[in-house]
């Protein structure tokens, strides 16, 4: 392996994310695991270093206050702790440090000196790793990948083409909930342009058919969540030798669907949507890095601007930007209200400036005026968030004319609509997505 790594162990934190992209930062690699990691657990990890006990204010799990395993001590690796007064290493903080460039300070004696890491963090580095990881997990097995066209899953099928070449099988489903022109965009790329062992399987009515007056969001996850994973066991059936699922899952995925300190904000549905009897074992080699990494993953990968810095578009698509109970007007209505935003943001520039945008429509009407008439329809709501990592956001100050425009083609050119509103919620409290 090329990278050393230090391992943050979650006592309850709320600064995890925090604290590893301060240690990449120093250029050293970092991962963060459970509380009750065991000591053969971590024997399996690559080049660790060293270890930090990340304590806070989520300890108390089922009411018991959470631990390391004692034998986590005995590992034979250096250890830190912060935030956890039953530590019992040399080295232990009341508090990281608020200011960014004073916690890199007092990481620098644990993580150089103590740990006598080397910064050898970078994507070079990491696909190499992630690669030598892939192979001795899957051997001379097959993977299935869930190829949804977005960034995450594109980056995980350029690396597993280059980790194991023809035992990948990528399978594109088209839910039905798929952005205008998205799923033709998918097999032109990836099996016109990279040649790539794709499976097409039109699934739209199936899983339509699934959400038909489900209007709670998480439910909505769980069932798209679930129905994936069904489709993938049925292609899986007509292969050979498919014992993986490949998923382009990153660690803000994690965080939001919850952990064993952390309540869950929303389950992705390639995390907590996925069904307790699924048959496959997992391969997600970029669960540790955040949505900036990716793109520089992709960057090494080799694959293309476009598809590095497309919109990001979640696994469960339009299904939770049409809120309440799926209607295949309001679902028309997102996908084209969609479409003008991202046709008109691109022609003001703002696709190479803007993180993500998108439309939203909720489930209920308002009384408007067309055609010198009365009319009840829905509200389109637009959202242009920027972020780093997807951990927090702020809004973009769109240029007044420009949004002028959009909400005029969105009133003139899609069916059902007669309001548009711009969401200036940033995240927290909101999150990016509507749901």
């Amino acid at each position: 392996m090329k990278q050393d790594m230090i391992v943050i162990l979650d006592l309850g934190s709320t600064e995890n994310t925090v604290l590893a992209r301060a240690i990449r930062d120093l250029g050293v690699y970092s991962e963060i695991y459970p509380h009750d990691i065991t000591q053969a657990e971590l024997k399996e990890l690559p080049n660790v270093k060293g270890i930090i006990i990340n304590g806070g204010p989520n300890h108390i799990v089922d009411g018991v206050r959470i631990d390391v395993l004692p034998e986590i001590y005995e590992a034979g690796y250096p250890v830190m702790a912060a935030g956890h007064e039953l530590a019992k290493c040399e080295v232990s903080l009341n508090e990281w440090p608020e200011d960014e460039e004073a916690l890199k300070e007092g990481l620098k004696p644990f993580v150089f000196d103590t740990c006598h890491a080397e910064t050898n963090w970078n994507m070079e580095n990491f696909v190499e790793d992630q690669i030598e990881r892939v192979k001795r997990q899957v051997g001379d097995k097959r993977v299935l990948l869930a190829l949804s066209g977005g960034v995450d899953s594109s980056v995980v099928a350029a690396l597993l083409l280059k980790a194991i070449g023809d035992q990948l099988v990528c399978v594109h489903v088209n839910h039905g909930l798929m952005r205008k022109g998205e799923s033709e965009s998918v097999v032109e790329v990836f099996k016109n342009q990279l040649n790539a062992n794709l499976v097409y399987v039109d699934a739209s009515e199936r899983f339509l058919n699934k959400l038909e007056n489900v209007s709670d969001p998480e439910q909505k996850r769980k069932i798209i969540g679930s129905e994936f994973i069904r489709v993938f066991e049925e292609e899986a059936r007509k292969l050979e030798g498919i014992d993986f699922l490949g998923q382009g899952t990153i660690y803000p995925d994690i965080v939001e669907s919850g952990t064993k300190t952390a309540k869950m904000v929303k389950s992705h549905h390639n995390v907590g949507g996925l069904p307790e009897d699924m048959k496959f074992g997992l391969v997600e080699p970029l669960k540790q890095l955040f949505k900036d990494e990716v793109r520089a993953c992709g960057l090494e990968l080799g694959l293309p601007d476009g598809m590095v810095f497309r919109q990001p578009f979640p696994g469960p698509g339009l299904g939770v930007r049409c809120l309440g109970a799926i209607t295949r007007e309001r679902l028309e209505a997102v996908r084209e209200s969609d479409a003008i935003l991202r046709e008109e943001f691109e022609t003001a520039g703002l696709d190479k400036t803007v993180w993500q945008y998108f439309t939203v429509v909720p489930d209920f009407k308002s009384v408007g005026v067309r055609d010198n008439a009365r009319c009840f329809e829905y509200p389109v709501i637009i959202r242009a968030v920027n972020t780093i990592d997807a951990m927090s956001a702020t809004i973009e100050q769109v240029d007044w004319q420009v949004l002028l425009k959009i909400t005029d083609r969105i009133l003139k050119e899609v069916k059902n609509v007669n309001r548009v509103c711009y969401d200036m919620s940033p995240k927290p409290t909101a999150t990016i997505e509507w749901e």
